[in-house]
C-alpha cells in the first residue's frame, strides 16, 4: 500500500496536481484516466437484430442489449416553462415511432425514463413575468406537455421523473463526483465540473477537446469550459440547502443523476435533439463516468435531426420566434398527418417543415385508405373485378414484408419501409379495375384480406390508425357519424338505382313483322323519354348530395352494385375554410 501511495503521489506531480481532498491516489486516478481518450467499446450481451447509428462511436453499430429482449433507455425531456412546439414533437415523435419498432417488430421490452426539467433559469423568469411561483408554472407547462404528447400518440416512458423531486440525490451525486477529484466548490456556493482534469475522455460526442484554448472567463470558474454542478441560489430565488450553501442543481447534473437513480451504471440506449449532443450529452458521459467510476457509460447515443421552416437553415425554436406549437398545429393537421410526415425521413435527418411537405404526407395516407376501403370493397362483392392475379400478390405481400423488416434492422429506416408498402398498394391496386359485367369468376378475397391485414397492423404498430371510417372521423360520437353515413349513402343508393332503372325494349314482346311493331316501339321510346325526364331530377339530387358531402371531405363512389363512402384526410374544402376564417 505505501508502493502504491508512493506511485500515486509520483503521477500527481508529473500530472501538476497538488494534494486535495482524496490525496494523491484520487489525484493518480484522475491523471491516468485523463490521460487517453477512450474509444467505443463494444457491450457484452445479446445482439437485438438491429443497427443503429452510434453518436459515441460515428457509426452504424449492432445494437447489443444487456438484457436479452429488454433495453433500458433514457429521454432527455422537456423544460416546462412554455407549450412544445413542432420542433419538440419532431423529435419525440421520431423516437416514439423507433421504440414502438423495437417493440412491436423485434419483440424488445422497453424500459424508459424521461427528466422533466421542472426548476431551471427560464422556469424562474417566465413565473417572474407571470407573477406565479415556479413551481406552480412547471406544473402546469408538464400538464400542458404531456396533453400535446398525448395528442400526437406518443407512448408516454414507463416512468416521469422531475428534477425537484430528486434533490438529494442530485447533492449526493455531486458530492461523488468532487470526492473523485474531477469537480470544485468555490467561495461563492457553486460547484463546476473541471473539464481540464477529465483531459481526453471529454469530447466523446464532438471534436471538442479540454485541452483547446478557453473564451475570457468572469466568473468563478477556474477554466472557461467547466460547467455547472450546482448554482448558488440568487436573492428571493426558489433554492435548496446543500452542503455548498443554498443552490439548485446545474442543468447536465439532473439527467445524470436521474438516469443513475433507476438504471444505475448500466444505460442501454439515450436519445434527444442533436443540438442536445453538445454540450448536453458530452457533460452527461464525463459526470456519470466520475460518478460510476466506469469506462462507458451510455452504450448507444441516438440523436434527432432538426425540424426546420421552409426556406430556413435555422432550427424551429423558441428562442428564434419562428415556432409553431403543437395546439396550433393540431388545429390544421392531425397526428396521423404530422406521423407520416415522420415516417418520410430517416430519423436523424434534418427535415424541412412546410405546407406542401405536409399535403405530399396527407395524400399519402388518403392512397393507403383509398385503398384499403377499395380492398374491403372487393371482398365484400361491391367492386367486380376480373380474375386476379393471386401469386403475383402473395410474392408482393412476401417480399414486402421482408423489406419493412430489413428496413427497420438498419437504423429504422421508415422512409424505406413505407416505400415498400406504398409499392405494396401499387400492385393491389393495378388488379382493383372495376368492370361492368360479373363474368361469375371466383374473388380472391384472401390474398386481399391479408394485405390489408398487413397494412393496417403495420400502421397500427407505429401508432396510426387504418381500420374502415376511422381515418378522418375524429370525435366522441364517430361511430353514430360513421353510421349515419352509411345510412344516407344506402338511400341515396336506393334512389339513384330506382332512377336509372328504366324498362328495357326487349321486355315488350313483340314479333318482328307485326303490323303494330313499329307503332309499339316507338311508344316504348317516347314512355322511356318521359320516365328519363321525370326522374332526371332525382339523378340531379344525388349528384348534388355527392358533390355537397365532398366539399366535407365525404368521398361517395358509385359502382356497378352499390355506393360505398371514405372520408378524406383532414376533411374537406369547406372544413378548411371554415377553420381559417375562424
Amino acid at each position: 500500500m505505501t508502493m502504491l501511495r508512493g506511485a500515486a503521489a509520483a503521477v500527481a506531480v508529473r500530472c501538476g496536481l497538488g494534494p486535495g481532498p482524496g490525496g494523491g491516489e484520487v489525484a493518480a486516478r484522475r491523471c491516468c484516466s485523463a490521460a487517453r481518450r477512450r474509444e467505443w467499446v463494444p457491450p457484452v450481451g445479446r445482439d437485438s437484430g438491429i443497427v443503429a447509428y452510434n453518436s459515441r462511436s460515428r457509426t452504424k453499430e449492432p445494437l447489443v442489449l444487456a438484457k436479452d429482449r429488454v433495453a433500458t433507455w433514457y429521454s432527455c425531456g422537456p423544460t416546462v416553462y412554455d407549450h412544445a412546439h413542432l420542433g419538440h414533437a419532431c423529435s419525440y415523435v421520431r423516437f416514439d415511432i423507433i421504440r414502438r419498432i423495437m417493440t412491436k417488430f423485434f419483440g424488445i421490452e422497453v424500459i424508459m425514463v424521461m427528466g422533466i426539467t421542472d426548476i431551471d433559469d427560464k422556469i424562474i423568469k417566465r413565473a417572474n413575468e407571470m407573477n406565479m411561483s415556479p413551481v406552480a408554472l412547471a406544473r402546469i407547462y408538464e400538464e400542458d406537455f404531456k396533453q400535446d404528447m398525448a395528442a400526437l400518440k406518443v407512448l408516454p416512458p414507463t416512468v416521469y421523473m422531475r428534477v425537484t423531486e430528486n434533490i438529494p440525490q442530485i447533492i449526493s451525486f455531486i458530492e461523488t463526483v468532487i470526492a473523485n477529484g474531477q469537480a470544485y466548490a468555490t467561495s461563492q456556493g457553486n460547484v463546476y465540473f473541471d473539464v481540464k482534469s477529465w483531459g481526453k475522455r471529454y469530447g466523446v460526442l464532438t471534436t471538442i477537446s479540454a485541452d483547446a484554448q478557453d473564451e475570457a472567463v468572469n466568473t468563478d470558474k477556474r477554466h472557461g469550459k467547466d460547467f455547472a454542478l450546482w448554482k448558488a441560489a440568487k436573492p428571493q430565488e426558489l433554492s435548496w440547502t446543500s452542503p455548498w450553501g443554498k443552490g439548485r442543481p446545474g442543468w447536465h447534473i439532473e439527467c445524470s443523476t436521474i438516469s443513475s437513480a433507476v438504471f444505475g451504471k448500466q444505460l442501454d440506449i439515450h436519445t434527444g435533439g442533436i443540438d442536445l449532443a453538445f454540450p448536453h450529452h458530452e457533460n452527461e458521459i464525463a459526470q456519470c463516468e466520475v460518478y460510476h467510476q466506469c469506462e462507458q457509460w451510455g452504450n448507444y447515443f441516438l440523436h434527432s435531426g432538426h425540424l426546420h421552416v421552409k426556406g430556413s437553415q435555422e432550427k424551429m425554436s423558441k428562442s428564434l420566434k419562428n415556432y409553431i406549437t403543437v395546439k396550433d398545429f393540431l388545429k390544421k393537421f392531425s397526428s396521423d398527418q404530422f406521423r407520416m410526415y415522420c415516417l418520410r425521413s430517416r430519423y436523424s435527418s434534418a427535415v424541412e417543415f412546410s405546407d406542401e411537405s405536409m399535403d405530399d404526407a396527407k395524400n399519402l395516407l388518403q392512397a393507403i385508405s383509398s385503398f384499403i376501403k377499395d380492398a374491403n370493397a372487393y371482398i365484400k362483392g361491391q367492386l367486380i373485378c376480373d380474375p386476379v392475379r393471386e401469386d403475383i400478390l402473395w410474392e408482393r405481400l412476401a417480399s414486402t414484408k421482408v423489406t419493412v423488416k430489413a428496413s427497420f434492422a438498419d437504423d429504422f429506416d421508415t422512409s424505406r419501409a413505407v416505400a415498400a408498402i406504398m409499392d405494396l398498394i401499387h400492385h393491389g391496386n393495378r388488379q382493383l379495375k372495376a368492370v361492368t359485367k360479373d363474368a361469375g369468376s371466383p374473388r380472391s378475397s384472401v390474398v386481399y384480406g391479408s394485405i390489408i391485414s398487413y397494412i393496417e397492423g403495420f400502421f397500427n404498430a407505429l401508432g396510426m390508425s387504418f381500420e374502415e371510417r376511422q381515418v378522418a372521423l375524429r370525435g366522441d360520437n364517430s361511430a353514430v357519424l360513421s353510421n349515419v353515413i352509411d345510412e344516407l349513402v344506402q338511400f341515396r343508393t336506393k334512389v339513384r338505382h330506382y332512377a336509372l332503372a328504366l324498362p328495357e325494349a326487349a321486355e315488350t314482346a313483340l314479333v318482328e313483322g307485326d303490323a303494330g311493331a313499329k307503332g309499339s316501339k316507338q311508344e316504348e321510346k317516347e314512355k322511356r323519354q318521359q320516365l328519363m325526364r321525370e326522374r332526371r331530377p332525382l339523378l340531379e339530387a344525388c349528384d348534388s348530395l355527392r358533390e355537397n358531402l365532398a366539399a366535407f371531405g365525404i368521398h361517395i363512389k358509385d359502382r356497378a352494385a352499390v355506393s360505398t363512402w371514405e372520408m378524406a384526410e383532414g376533411g374537406g374544402q369547406a372544413e378548411q375554410q371554415a377553420q381559417e376564417k375562424s
